[in-house]
């Protein structure tokens, strides 16, 4: 009998007997408990994010566990505790992480990364930041990369240093809050800005206000939270407060 093989995705450190897990071990005819328990030893390191496991029993019944690891994103947004990167990286910034942290992330995906050596790795993860909007060291990901050519951090990456002081910890917070403060500032100032156009241009085709508004920037999600489809006729079928309706124009 050939050895059986499961697969399953499960929350680091908090894998149960529930499905999908329980059932699918149940016809190995493991010992449930045993392999849940294994498992949320090897994936507390993933604690808040799901983890593809692969158990492989055999015949005579022992197991072996093997666990992959997330997307580096997932990892990036654990390491700067947010839940989504910014909608815009390019101009909006949402975190700063610590080249200890990155050095972290490297090291937990050094297995699937190409970079044939931990710089090379550490690049990597700070490329996959910058189009998150987080920033590294304090720098877009171009700026601190090049900082890292230039042997800035050689000590910390040649070391493979992953721990933080309290007082690197405090310091995120405080970067982390300047940052959303910053962000919310931003989007209030587009709002702002973009309200004022759509009573500009109030009477025009929607295509003509939008076209305004992407002209000047205004992040999509903004455009369209201030711009419904029904609040001007376009040439496009929008309806609007002067369009008659089909029925009338059969008459």
């Amino acid at each position: 009998m050939a050895d059986q093989v499961i697969e399953c995705l499960v929350q680091g450190g908090k894998a149960t007997a529930a499905p999908p897990l329980g059932p699918a071990l149940g016809p190995a005819g493991v010992n449930i408990g045993q392999v849940v328990a294994e498992i949320n030893k090897k994936t507390a390191v993933f604690a808040g994010m799901q983890v593809p496991v692969k158990v492989i029993v055999k015949k005579d019944k022992t197991f072996t566990i093997t666990v992959g690891t997330p997307p580096v994103s997932s990892l990036v947004k654990k390491e700067a505790i947010i839940e989504k990167g910014a909608a815009n990286p390019l101009t909006d910034k949402v975190a700063d992480l610590k080249i200890e942290q990155i050095i972290k992330i490297a090291k937990m995906k050094a297995d699937v990364l190409l970079g044939k050596d931990m710089f090379a790795k550490v690049k990597e993860v700070i490329g996959s930041c910058n189009s998150m909007g987080v920033l590294v060291e304090g720098k877009p990901a171009i700026e601190t990369i090049a900082d890292i050519n230039k042997g800035m951090f050689a000590e910390q990456i040649k070391a493979e240093k992953t721990e933080l002081s309290a007082d690197d910890l405090k310091k995120i917070e405080v970067q982390k809050k300047k940052l959303q403060e910053e962000l919310t500032k931003r989007k209030a100032q587009f709002e702002a800005q973009a309200k004022q156009v759509i009573e500009q241009l109030a009477g025009q085709p929607r295509g003509t206000i939008k076209a305004k508004l992407v002209e000047l920037k205004i992040p999509a999600a903004i455009i369209d939270a201030l711009l419904p489809a029904e609040a001007t006729g376009s040439a496009g079928g929008a309806t609007g407060a002067g369009a008659k309706p089909a029925a009338d124009k059969k008459k």
